[in-house]
């Protein structure tokens, strides 16, 4: 009964989300606070718009990358949605690397329902007509997608130099491709965590070396220990299962490259 009482008292926000079907947006979500608290933002890879709705105000905020775990406040009553962006689609006017790490762009007020960006106001999008948005951005070049992420995350960059894929890693995404696999394996081992799955369990699902390898991820990018995430003692941002993350460790617990070029060049990747 105790511990079935701290996770309901932890839990002040709740989440809606879809996945999507347009090549530009991996999933949109909604949320709303019932009450304010303190929840723990862990890392998170994407490129992503988010909408406030707040006492009565609405704004749209423009976030990056996140490689580490912050601490942040949440006020009550308040309403969220948000455009998760597939990796590789971006804002040229906005890259991920300038956004990373909570450094956030809110956008300027144009009337109650719109806001300004590119010289023209934008009304704000819904749950509902999220991809109708986001096509129209990307009609006007305002949203672009680098197609070389998905074949970089696929290991299939033949015929493109290393250096030339980093870059456009980098640009596009604004973190290297290693930190975007080390941050999927740890929000997945959260949710297999907090969905009930055993610490053991999880070792093997999320594909790492052993249960220390696990609780040093998680701790660094989720920002609690695997036994925290599964007593749900803090309320987390946004978190779902994604695909299971491909193994990066041979027997020996050693990184497996799988990229071409220098030991040194790999290891940067």
């Amino acid at each position: 009964m105790g511990n079935g009482s701290d996770r309901e008292d932890a839990v002040f926000l709740s989440f809606d989300d879809r996945p999507s079907d347009s090549p530009f947006v991996e999933r949109v979500w909604r949320s709303q606070s019932h009450r304010a608290g303190r929840f723990v933002s862990v890392a998170a890879s994407h490129f992503e718009i988010a909408v406030t709705r707040l006492q009565g105000r609405i704004f749209l905020t423009v976030r990056g990358p996140e490689t580490k775990p912050t601490q942040a406040d949440c006020p009550a009553q308040g309403e969220w949605l948000g455009i998760r962006f597939k990796l590789g689609t971006f804002m040229p006017s906005f890259t991920p690397g300038d956004l990373k790490d909570r450094r956030d762009v809110t956008l300027p007020d144009a009337t109650s329902r719109s806001f300004w960006l590119d010289g023209t106001a934008w009304d704000y999008p819904d749950f509902d007509n999220a991809e109708t948005f986001v096509t129209r951005l990307a009609r006007k070049g305002i949203i672009v997608r680098d197609a070389s992420v998905a074949s970089v995350l696929r290991s299939q960059a033949e015929g493109v130099h290393i250096r030339s894929a980093q870059r456009h890693f980098l640009r596009a995404v604004g973190i290297t491709r290693r930190t975007v696999t080390q941050i999927e394996r740890a929000r997945y081992a959260a949710t297999l965590l907090k969905q009930g799955a055993s610490i053991l369990d999880t070792v093997y699902e999320a594909r790492y070396f052993d249960q220390a390898h696990l609780t040093r991820s998680v701790k660094a990018l989720i920002g609690q220990t695997p036994l925290e995430i599964s007593r749900g003692k803090q309320q987390l941002s946004f978190l779902y299962k994604t695909i299971r993350p491909p193994r990066l460790y041979d027997a020996h617990g050693r990184f497996a490259h799988d990229c071409s070029g220098t030991t040194r060049q790999c290891r940067e990747y």
